[in-house]
């Protein structure tokens, strides 16, 4: 039986007795019947899966056969989170595959595999397919999910069209899919079988011939040099002209795989769909993440994603940055200030340049956390 994917520690440290292959069998057991008490939908997913991948068949085949049972009210909440690992949803994927609303969810979640889409994509009916389409990141960013969609009998021909138009708009063009070829025709009136298109910049070109530039990423970066020299500045710029002669979807392939450089880069495109690749990168660091939370010329969409998800919230500094942030919207910062420390709420009381509305919702806390620690107006009577 293959280890699993997921470390132990992915689960909250209550369930990681029932998941550890070295506990009790008894443990296990009741983890993959699901009779552990107080467990969030999300955990007892990832739960299951984990004792899907036990030293023991029993154990196995009842979490299977556990996660094939939950009830709608379970894997509805579990496949709506998107701190649910990849590998999680996948499975549960498989597990759910004859029910249509759970896979409408995997499909939905951010936090659901290319890979997982590509190979749903291919057998889903029509009212799914139209989900998978609507996706254009991720068009763009995995060419198999394309290649599915177009292969998939149950997917009407308007869908097909559409999603193969928008892929050639955006530079993707697959000489080996037929719809694809016949969007081409339609969008430059040209058969591309017979004239090729013209080479243009690909992100798998930058990174091969500036492979020292673009492959390292966070910590393993290493320390930025003293100074750059001449050839280093003049190779940073050669860069950032072939990036811009990019098509969209080499942009969004590079942002996905390059480094802090070309996401910084990226970040600033145009194209609101090269920026989203930018900040969904699996290789983005906390670190970039707080950078944008600061900026006040990051993309709206940029911000939303980062306010939008629960983890980066975790991390205190960015919820102040956020909090700070003119762009983001008032109703979405005045809920994150209730939750900051005092010294900081306090310090917000003060601050000028944060927005006006904050700044008085925080004199406001603190006049009201003031009068309470000074007792009822008058005293005793």
């Amino acid at each position: 039986m293959p280890d699993c994917p997921l470390p132990l520690e992915t689960l909250p440290k209550p369930l990681q007795k029932h998941a550890d292959p070295k506990a009790p069998l008894p443990l296990r057991t009741m983890g993959a019947k699901g009779l552990v008490p107080a467990v969030a939908a999300a955990d007892l997913a990832t739960l299951l899966f984990m004792l899907a991948h036990d030293p023991e068949a029993a154990v196995r085949e009842t979490a299977a056969k556990t996660a094939e049972g939950l009830p709608e009210k379970i894997w509805s909440v579990a496949l709506r989170s998107d701190e649910v690992p990849g590998p999680v949803l996948d499975w549960m994927a498989d597990r759910l595959a004859q029910r249509e609303g759970a896979l409408e969810l995997v499909l939905l979640n951010p936090a659901t595999l290319d890979g997982t889409v590509a190979r749903l994509a291919a057998i889903v009916p029509q009212r799914l397919a139209e989900i998978v389409r609507q996706n254009e990141l991720r068009l763009l960013r995995h060419e198999p999910i394309v290649r599915a969609l177009c292969a998939n009998p149950h997917v009407l021909a308007s869908t097909v069209d559409g999603a193969c138009d928008f892929c050639v708009r955006n530079g993707l063009t697959l000489l080996d899919v037929p719809q694809m070829v016949e969007a081409h025709k339609r969008v430059h009136g040209v058969d591309p079988t017979v004239r090729p298109p013209e080479p243009g910049e690909t992100a798998a070109a930058l990174m091969a011939e500036y492979a020292d530039e673009l492959a390292r990423d966070g910590a393993g970066e290493g320390p930025p040099p003293a100074a750059e020299t001449e050839e280093q500045s003049t190779r940073k710029l050669n860069i950032t002209q072939r990036v811009m002669r990019m098509s969209v979807s080499e942009k969004i392939k590079l942002a996905t795989l390059g480094n802090k450089e070309a996401r910084t880069l990226l970040l600033r495109d145009a194209n609101k769909l090269v920026c989203m690749a930018a900040v969904t990168s699996p290789r983005i660091t906390d670190g970039e993440i707080l950078s944008l939370a600061n900026s006040r010329t990051v993309s709206a969409d940029v911000l939303r994603h980062i306010y939008g998800t629960r983890e980066y919230l975790k991390t205190y500094a960015i919820k102040i940055s956020l909090v700070k942030n003119p762009k983001v919207p008032l109703p979405t910062a005045l809920k994150m200030l209730t939750t900051l420390q005092e010294k900081d709420i306090k310090e917000l009381a003060r601050d000028r340049n944060v927005p006006q509305t904050i700044q008085a919702q925080a004199k406001a806390w603190m006049m009201k956390k003031e009068q309470a620690a000074r007792g009822p107006v008058g005293g005793k009577h």
